[in-house]
């Protein structure tokens, strides 16, 4: 019998044998392997937190003490022990279970993640609530050294450090250093700060001091001596700077050491620091050899490591070759992305203008404000960022870029659903806050071929800024290009009119052929500019047609198609508003999801019926 299938919780993890505990790591690395094979996943993340989660849930119990994950993409260790084991079946899927923490789904899931560098703060938030409420309980905090290259990681280290609150922060540093190594002396000195026999020692020290008269003052003056000479000896971290009590680093994949660095941290009742050095995409040979791809990957072949089905262009890697002939023609290009030149096509760029490529780890506030500086100063910035992550930027997109109408330009990656991921990474709100920014150009290309002619407009030819939104994936039906027109009408109708743009036009065809076979001639135009919009140009195409639906992969209300029944009404046209709705979207696979939301060609062609019918 398997011991993973008899663990479904902390009780059950706490009566295991170290030798137990180590067979439960390798029987997790087997089953995940399997599993994300199937449904495609966060899989070298995960494999690379196996000890240190278990470690974790045998320490504390996540149903009553807080973790909190910063991104979440390595949370599925925890969701194996917290009884989701069936659940990974359906991982990602439609209906089934979540890639990212989830707390409706498990009340092990204290907290909603997937973007990153929020942690600190949420956990902190969660200590302070406790206090106040006088519980009894822990809370955790898992960060990545990635997600620690965000500002906001150390606005929340601040105010903890500040705060004296009981919490431990957990650092996976699976790939760099956030701070120099401090060889052996320090690891030695971890050893004997993190002995269960010094840490008593140390509290019976206090308990007799604090009994004496004038004791308090002594334990404070003797503290400031030790801390002084520990200063000398080696230097300190960031951390301990801040005021955490650092412990670290530590093999992440050293089970043993780990539940004993955990204990004794959930002991000092006060801020906790642990640095854990651990290997991304440990005991499976493709994922530590491909970390980077294996971070989000699609179904494969477990003996291989290699992905099933065809690989191809994509959006991203179109406009990363592209933004690399612009580069070599003008030596004013350069380029911006916040931890993700892979994930934006930018790594031909990185490899071929280095000193033009500008990696600002995950900070996107900074990446824009950096980039009106560029623009300030002559150069052509092109900020490569997902629009899910764009949202961070909102302020900057107006103070720093906005008000001075500087030439910045904003690939937009990811517009629209993406599937999976679900809630978090779907980028459906870029539209809404990207046509408030005053001067603000905003395209949508419907094919590979169109975003290459958009993005040597952007680049070489405006004058302001300007984004592309695009979305994940490739090139659907359509491969042509209509740009530089503002508009371009697909198919004729007289009945109806259905105004789209982006690649959501595949949609609004095929909604329009199953209107043609049910009697209505439907008239299909794709907006290329959706900031501005070309309303009196789209008014002479409108001519003599009275309902007009204005389609839309947007969360509902922050699209345009309210402007335009603002403007269109006033010319006797019923505008109606098909978009995502007032909602958060989950995750599911893109046609499915379309169908769920109403934006698949049948849904649409119902919804238009319904209105001509009504109308009769």
């Amino acid at each position: 019998m398997s011991i993973l299938s008899s663990i479904s919780g902390h009780d059950d993890l706490v009566r295991l044998s170290d030798k137990d505990r180590e067979q439960l790591c390798a029987e997790i690395r087997s089953f995940l392997i399997e599993k994300v094979s199937k449904t495609g996943g966060h899989l070298a993340s995960n494999l690379g937190v196996v000890e240190l989660t278990v470690a974790i849930e045998t320490v504390y119990n996540t149903a009553i003490d807080r973790l909190v994950f910063d991104v979440g993409h390595q949370s599925y260790v925890h969701k194996l022990l917290t009884g989701r084991q069936a659940g990974f079946d359906s991982l990602r899927q439609i209906g089934g279970m979540a890639g990212f923490p989830k707390p409706s789904e498990s009340d092990c899931d204290s907290f909603v993640a997937g973007h990153a560098s929020s942690s600190v703060s949420i956990a902190l938030g969660m200590a302070r609530a406790r206090t106040l409420q006088m519980q009894d309980h822990d809370v955790i905090a898992v960060i990545g050294d990635g997600a620690a290259t965000g500002g906001m990681v150390y606005e929340g280290l601040n105010d903890a450090a500040e705060s004296r609150e009981p919490l431990v922060v957990v650092l996976n540093d699976n790939e760099m250093s956030i701070d120099r190594n401090v060889g052996g002396m320090a690891r030695h000195l971890a050893k004997v700060r993190t002995r269960s026999g010094y840490l008593v020692a140390k509290r019976r020290y206090r308990s007799f001091l604090q009994k004496i008269p004038g004791g308090k003052w002594i334990y404070r003056v003797t503290r400031r001596i030790k801390d002084w000479f520990r200063r000398m000896l080696l230097p300190t971290t960031i951390f301990e700077n801040m005021g955490f009590t650092y412990l670290g680093p530590v093999d992440g994949h050293n089970l043993p050491g780990l539940l004993k660095l955990l204990k004794s941290a959930k002991e000092m009742k006060r801020p906790v620091l642990i640095h854990v050095m651990t290997q991304k995409g440990k005991g499976y040979g493709p994922a530590e050899d491909r970390p980077d791809t294996f971070h989000g990957i699609g179904a494969f072949d477990p003996e291989t490591g290699k992905l099933v089905g065809k690989g191809g262009e994509t959006f991203s890697s179109c406009f990363g070759k592209s933004l690399c002939r612009l580069a070599e023609e003008n030596d004013r290009v350069c380029a911006i992305t916040a931890a993700m030149p892979g994930g934006t096509g930018l790594l031909p760029f990185k490899e071929h203008f280095p000193r033009r490529l500008f990696d600002v780890g995950i900070a996107e506030e900074h990446a824009v404000s950096m980039a009106g500086g560029l623009a300030k100063q002559g150069m052509i910035p092109v900020t490569c960022l997902y629009s899910t992550f764009l949202q961070r930027s909102y302020d900057m997109l107006l103070q720093d870029i906005g008000i001075l109408g500087l030439h910045a330009v904003f690939a937009v990656d990811r517009a629209g659903l993406v599937g999976d991921d679900g809630e978090t990474h779907h980028g459906v709100f870029d539209v809404g806050f990207l046509r408030h920014v005053p001067g603000m150009q905003l395209l949508a290309p419907a094919s590979m071929v169109e975003l290459q002619d958009m993005t040597r407009w952007a680049v070489l030819n405006c004058k302001g800024p300007v984004a592309l939104r695009y979305p994940r994936g490739g090139d659907r039906n359509y491969h042509e290009s209509a740009w530089p027109n503002r508009l371009w009408v697909h198919q004729a109708g007289c009945d109806v009119a259905i105004v789209t743009y982006g690649t959501l036009v595949e949609n609004a065809l095929e909604a329009a052929q199953l209107l043609r076979d049910s009697g209505v001639s439907t008239l299909v135009i794709r907006l290329l500019s959706i900031a501005p919009v070309p309303v009196e140009e789209l008014k002479a195409k409108l001519s003599g047609v009275h309902h007009v639906f204005v389609m839309e992969e947007t969360s509902g209300g922050t699209g345009i198609w309210q402007e335009l029944a603002a403007k269109l009404n006033k010319s006797d046209h019923a505008v109606h508003g098909l978009d995502l709705g007032d909602r958060f979207i989950p995750h599911g696979k893109l046609q499915e999801l379309y169908r769920f939301c109403g934006l698949d060609g049948e849904s649409v062609k119902n919804k238009v019926l319904e209105v001509v019918r009504d109308e009769n």
